[in-house]
């Protein structure tokens, strides 16, 4: 297998980097996906009965609806530490950490503000959740730290992040306790009460970091003067690897994720079963089977995006601005729905967000199929897309801005 080329020491400026367009086409179809999950909770009649992976309840339709927006958070961390790399191009390497630890702090602040308001349309709710946003801050502020050691350091510590920490899964701190949020922030899902209010911790930190710094020494192989064929091989070499590695590990059914896989009613639900990995914390399995193709998808999309590839590139190149104006929206079109299913509007102001299901009471009933579930998707995408379109343009003509950096 041929190797990535690690040198012993980061320089202080990395070589001269070109915007890749496959990145921005993979970011944009998982924003595009993402967003199916989450017109998903809002809008389909089960989301708030059954998670739609429980293989006692689910159908095949259903179950993969949710399984592929699997590949959203992990492939958006590992762009992110690819873009990081590159970024770091025009920098140096006290610059970009500098701007990793800001641009992180802007996240996590972002997560508990704007991003909580999305979900809750209630100032004074009574949960705060630490999802994707918090997970992608803090990620960003240990990479600040990180990207002071070797290349070589960066990919031994983040293999063994990603590799290693289900050895950690029997490891518990009970109880509403200090010490077992901090472990729930390093390693462990789990809610928190405190008189009344619900603390989510749902993305446990550590083999998000890890993924992000593999996508960052990733970037070593997107540079100017990095051969665009080898580069493409490499891809192909590791994507095949890591999906090969997924399936000899996942049959063996001993280590790498918590929720071994066994014969169902039929085979195509032992399949199911065979793909149902654990995301909260991500196993190694569930990384490998989202990481790997993207990979490969990386590899075959090494040329010019054609009409529809360079309209989906939009949303990849705007990702943040796409992600909370596509919350705001959905919400606000759930409200209007609620009126159909014979609720209140005001139904869809939350205490407690969707997803911990502590507001199923109020909105007992509501709901459509998957089909109108889908449309409402697919006409989600059409309606952003001009106002991404827009922002993308704006960014591309004020590039002095300083700010656009965090948007």
């Amino acid at each position: 297998m041929e190797s990535i080329a690690i040198p012993a020491a980061a320089p202080q400026r990395v070589a001269a980097t070109i915007r890749i367009e496959s990145i921005d086409l993979l970011r944009g179809f998982i924003m595009i996906i993402m967003a199916l999950d989450h017109v998903r909770d809002y809008f389909h009649a089960d989301a708030l009965v059954y998670d739609p992976v429980d293989l006692t309840r689910t159908n095949a339709f259903l179950f993969f609806t949710r399984w592929i927006t699997h590949y959203c958070a992990p492939l958006f961390m590992f762009l992110s530490g690819i873009s990081a790399f590159l970024s770091g191009g025009r920098k140096t390497k006290k610059e970009l950490s500098l701007f990793l630890l800001k641009r992180g702090v802007w996240l996590i602040l972002l997560e508990l503000t704007v991003v909580h308001w999305a979900w809750y349309f209630n100032f004074l709710g009574h949960g705060m959740d630490l999802t994707v946003i918090w997970a992608l801050g803090i990620s960003m502020v240990f990479l600040a730290a990180l990207i002071h050691l070797p290349l070589w350091a960066i990919f031994s510590i983040s293999v063994l992040m990603v590799a290693g920490h289900n050895l950690l899964d029997g490891v518990h701190a009970p109880g509403n306790t200090l010490q077992g949020f901090g472990w729930a922030l390093l390693h462990e899902q789990r809610p928190f009460t405190y008189n009344g209010f619900l603390v989510l911790v749902g993305y446990p930190i550590i083999p998000w970091v890890g993924v992000m710094a593999l996508g960052y020494c990733m970037g070593s192989i997107y540079t100017k003067n990095y051969p665009a064929e080898k580069r493409r091989k490499l891809l192909m070499t590791l994507g095949f690897t890591l999906v090969a590695l997924f399936i000899i590990v996942r049959a063996i059914n001993v280590y790498g994720d918590g929720r071994p896989w066994s014969p169902q009613s039929s085979s195509l639900f032992t399949v199911l079963s065979f793909l149902n990995t654990v995301k909260y914390p991500p196993s190694l399995l569930y990384l490998l089977m989202t990481i790997g193709p993207a990979l490969l998808f990386l590899a075959w999309m090494e040329r010019t995006p054609g009409w529809l590839g360079q309209k989906v590139a939009v949303f990849g190149r705007v990702p943040l601005f796409y992600y909370i104006l596509h919350l705001y929206l959905l919400h606000l079109l759930a409200m209007f729905a609620t009126v159909f299913s014979g609720h209140q509007w005001s139904d869809m102001v939350l205490d407690y967000a969707l997803w911990t299901g502590r507001s199923s009471a109020q909105l007992e009933g509501y709901g459509f199929s998957l089909g109108i579930t889908y449309l409402v998707w697919i006409g989600v995408v059409i309606l952003l897309y001009p106002l991404c379109k827009w922002y993308d343009q704006y960014k591309r003509t004020h590039k002095d801005q300083w700010w656009l950096s965090y948007l």
